[in-house]
């Protein structure tokens, strides 16, 4: 596997995939959460600004890709006072295969009196190198419960070890949409393995991660008729701030689609 740099090169405006991009499902398919990771870089570069916070980040991920190169385009939707709402579509040379969706509040006093809050959980990142199973992924990862194994609730600490684009340094966001995406496995993992792929996931941010490590926990989990939904609280190392949400679809074990 080259994981030896980013998973991304900008070449005139389109993000050329490294080889290391691919997904676990397919060596020849690119990892959903990597579409998010650009979806959000693009909302935020064109969209963001002092005093609006992401609270929401919607990426619908209709349509598998081979490891081609991607265009991202985004649009503003809606301009208010205290809302802005943005879309991006990411596309191939064979059409749009991701779309994304973003709020953005803008940020104001804290109301008063007392609210019943998610707590913080007792996993502090783990020392010494990652704990991953024995699995070879391009990012580094802590698992705390043997999934299939243990009857959970399943965590995990995630952090990244690659740049999502050459030559730069992801921010907050981009490294929190590029985590979310793991509420899937976390959330949708089954005694026997691993058999829902996610077709979209959705990211709720309080605040802006403060560390690199990022923390989830799966909180929920339903499924019928070969339809799931998971769903995981994200943590940073200072605590909880946010949740993540997806739906996925059995998949079969031969190949991924959507």
């Amino acid at each position: 596997m080259d994981n030896n740099g980013a998973f991304f090169a900008l070449t005139k405006g389109e993000f050329v995939p490294a080889p290391h991009a691919h997904s676990p499902w397919a060596t020849d398919m690119l990892h959903g959460r990597l579409l998010g990771g650009l979806a959000a870089r693009a909302l935020e570069a064109e969209h963001g600004d002092e005093g609006l916070r992401f609270a929401r980040l919607t990426v619908d991920l209709f349509r598998n890709t081979s490891l081609l190169p991607i265009t991202v385009e985004t649009s503003r939707v809606r301009d208010g006072r205290r809302i802005r709402v943005a879309d991006a579509t990411l596309s191939t040379e064979q059409g749009p295969v991701a779309r994304a969706s973003a709020v953005l509040l803008r940020e104001g006093e804290q109301p008063p009196g007392e609210t019943t809050h998610t707590k913080a959980w007792d996993a502090p990142v783990p020392d010494g190198p990652p704990l991953d199973g024995g699995l070879r992924l391009p990012f580094h990862l802590w698992q705390l419960t043997a999934w299939g194994v243990d009857p959970g609730p399943h965590r995990a600490w995630v952090r990244e070890a690659f740049p999502l684009v050459e030559g730069e340094q992801a921010t907050p966001f981009t490294h929190a949409a590029l985590a979310a995406d793991f509420a899937s496995p976390l959330g949708n993992v089954g005694s026997a393995g691993l058999h829902f792929i996610n077709a979209d996931f959705t990211l709720t941010l309080a605040r802006l991660p403060r560390s690199e490590e990022l923390g989830l926990e799966a909180s929920g989990h339903l499924s019928a008729d070969g339809i799931a939904l998971g769903q995981c609280v994200m943590h940073d190392t200072l605590g909880p701030i946010g949740y993540c949400v997806v739906t996925a679809v059995a998949n079969p074990a031969t190949r991924a689609s959507r």
